[in-house]
């Protein structure tokens, strides 16, 4: 097996867990979730990767794509979606490093 074959695979693993994030976030009435139920969210996707690995996604989409705001609340971190999160879910923008949302359906 090709070592190149998985080169960039991290990235669009971490990518893809960011926009389930997202959308996860933007079905919520008031757009926020506490970091163990995003977690619980990931692995419906078969993304297994431990509460660590949800709370380094969530530092992420804040530091870097301004997509969510977050809260500490006692051990959880609530996430709260912005609207520049918002605006990538709905489609009418793109933030680099988060993948990007199906197109529509007919």
């Amino acid at each position: 097996m090709n070592a190149d074959q998985f080169e960039g695979y991290a990235e669009h693993y971490a990518a893809e867990a960011r926009l389930i994030i997202l959308k996860a976030l933007a079905d919520q009435n008031d757009y926020r979730l506490n970091d163990k139920m995003l977690t619980t969210v990931l692995q419906q996707f078969a993304i297994n990767r431990g509460r660590d690995f949800t709370r380094n996604q969530l530092s992420w989409l804040e530091e870097n794509a301004s997509a969510v705001k977050l809260i500490r609340a006692g051990t959880a971190i609530v996430a709260e979606l912005t609207e520049a999160g918002l605006d990538h879910v709905e489609r009418r923008t793109v933030l680099h490093g988060v993948a990007r949302p199906s197109p529509a359906r007919s």
